[in-house]
């Protein structure tokens, strides 16, 4: 059972109403709530953060891997740790627009991703998945990227179910740094 715990100047001040609700603050996602370094446009010079992540370092991008066509890159606003995606390094919106190296780099990539937390995490299962157009889910539309979300028997538990919260125990440049060195080598 959680408490709430209220702070003397909730108390002396009355801000908020007590309730039976712990908080957990995650002032790190109003950026993503707000569309921060979301694309402006359609087109890869409108701000793509895809096309902007692989010019920056591994560990500033939070790259885990690069491919001659696709890279792997930590999710900023993960489901689940180790939330990682596959992105063409070609800016473009649909999976159909994949040319044949693409898709394959794009599978490979994958089998890696899934291989790597397998070895660096224990996952005991994943969500892997492609969200096309922004009725479809998609966070930044214009530029493909596919989702690999590893899970953990029990990873549901009370706090995403009556919370609204996710606990992530490890901070993105560890699980970067755990991932890159987990990562397949040819």
């Amino acid at each position: 059972m959680l408490a709430r715990m209220t702070s003397e100047p909730e108390q002396q001040f009355g801000v908020g109403t007590p309730d039976a609700f712990q908080r957990l603050w995650t002032p790190h996602r109003m950026a993503y709530i707000q569309g921060e370094n979301k694309p402006t446009g359609p087109g890869a010079g409108d701000g793509c953060p895809f096309c902007t992540i692989p010019e920056k370092s591994d560990e500033d991008g939070l790259i885990i891997a690069r491919g001659e066509r696709v890279y792997a890159v930590l999710n900023l606003y993960p489901y689940n740790g180790g939330h990682l995606m596959v992105v063409p390094f070609r800016h473009i919106a649909d999976y159909t627009e994949l040319d044949p190296g693409e898709t394959v780099e794009l599978a490979e990539f994958t089998k890696a991703a899934m291989t790597t937390l397998r070895t660096a995490s224990g996952a005991h299962g994943f969500n892997i998945g492609l969200n096309q157009g922004s009725v479809a889910g998609a966070g930044i539309a214009a530029h493909l990227h596919q989702h690999v979300v590893p899970r953990w028997g029990g990873d549901t538990n009370f706090m995403p179910v009556i919370g609204n919260t996710k606990v992530l125990p490890q901070l993105l440049a560890d699980t970067r740094r755990m991932l890159a060195d987990a990562w397949p080598r040819p």
